[in-house]
């Protein structure tokens, strides 16, 4: 049997023109795990954010754009390469939405004679707008360019020990820094997500401490998830408990999304003597828009418009080796198997 290994990230524009943008926009928005509602409607919601958001959005594109393309993307292939380097398999990589496509990458490894793939999504918790839409969207791909393709699915690795230290020691040099507050800033999504992936249909948001509650609902509950994380990462790195607070960025629209807002904190915590703040966004394994520019530059003007002083963004891991050591024993426990 040949083994392979495909990483899905969620993908990018293939460039900051508002035709690349409206086109990347509306495949991640039409998904009905994203914008979770019912066809007719998702199209008129969709319609409505396509007339000014791809302009807005390809601002902000271009400020991060690099010479080779897109952070995410040129990051992923990076990663890929550094994986593929350490591993005598196939290493394949595809995005969620656009380019690298999943069709692509699975017809690529089914045409080099794969017939068992471990597919790692790069989104360390479960969500069903994130890492559900990547697994079920390789499958069906899959079943039907490469039925003959076994596919293993990693679990959501949130706090598995290898991405908890691969996590602390891509953030070590700047935790040895001298700051007031470190903020972890987390993807958010929408609340009704949460309670839609709770199979229990009665844990998720029913109380105000319900992550600290032990649960089935945990396995696919978002927010215990990154609760998880950042307590695994503070008691790795050493960080006192006054000195750190979870929050969540991105929202998009206006029903309840999980709380607190990132862009509500930074001005809060600067308001209340946090002058020096680090912020990191573990749910990212690779920088893009929402940390270099939503975090790096808008949350920076935020903090600083709350009479901040000094503000640090911590890069995500990109290719840290140990991320990538994280990723080899990710792969080696399919391959041995």
């Amino acid at each position: 049997m040949s083994k392979a290994i495909l990483l899905v990230n969620l993908g990018s524009p293939d460039s900051p023109s508002v035709p690349d943008v409206r086109r990347y926009l509306n495949e991640f928005l039409m998904d009905g795990r994203v914008i979770d509602v019912a066809w007719p409607l998702r199209r008129l919601i969709v319609g409505m954010i396509l007339i000014k958001r791809p302009h807005e959005s390809g601002e902000a594109y271009d400020k991060v754009w690099t010479k080779d393309g897109s952070p995410l993307v040129v990051t992923s292939r990076h990663v890929q390469q550094l994986l593929q380097a350490r591993l005598t398999v196939p290493v394949d990589l595809a995005m969620r939405y656009q380019n690298p496509s999943i069709e692509s990458a699975v017809k690529r490894l089914a045409a080099n004679g794969a017939t068992e793939t471990l597919l790692i999504p790069m989104f360390p918790h479960f969500a069903m707008s994130s890492y559900e839409t990547a697994v079920v969207r390789v499958k069906e791909v899959a079943a039907k360019f490469a039925p003959q393709l076994k596919l293993t699915v990693q679990a959501p690795y949130f706090d598995h020990p290898d991405y908890i230290r691969a996590l602390v020691s891509s953030a070590a040099d700047f935790l040895k820094r001298d700051y007031d507050h470190l903020l972890f800033s987390y993807h958010g999504i929408p609340e009704r997500h949460l309670r839609k992936s709770d199979p229990t249909g009665c844990h998720c948001l029913v109380k105000d401490n319900c992550c600290e509650s032990a649960s089935p609902a945990h396995a696919t509950c978002y927010r215990a998830q990154c609760f998880a994380t950042t307590a695994a990462f503070v008691k790795l790195a050493g960080v006192p408990r006054e000195k750190y607070s979870v929050s969540f960025q991105s929202r998009l629209g206006k029903d309840p999304w999980l709380k607190p807002y990132t862009d509500y904190e930074l001005p809060r915590l600067a308001n209340e003597g946090k002058k020096k703040m680090l912020v990191i966004c573990p749910a990212f394994v690779a920088d893009c828009l929402e940390t270099i520019e939503e975090i790096g530059m808008r949350g920076c003007e935020e903090f600083m418009a709350g009479n901040g002083k000094e503000f640090t963004r911590i890069p995500c891991m990109n290719e840290h080796p140990a991320w990538i050591d994280a990723l080899v024993r990710l792969a080696g426990d399919f391959l041995v198997a």
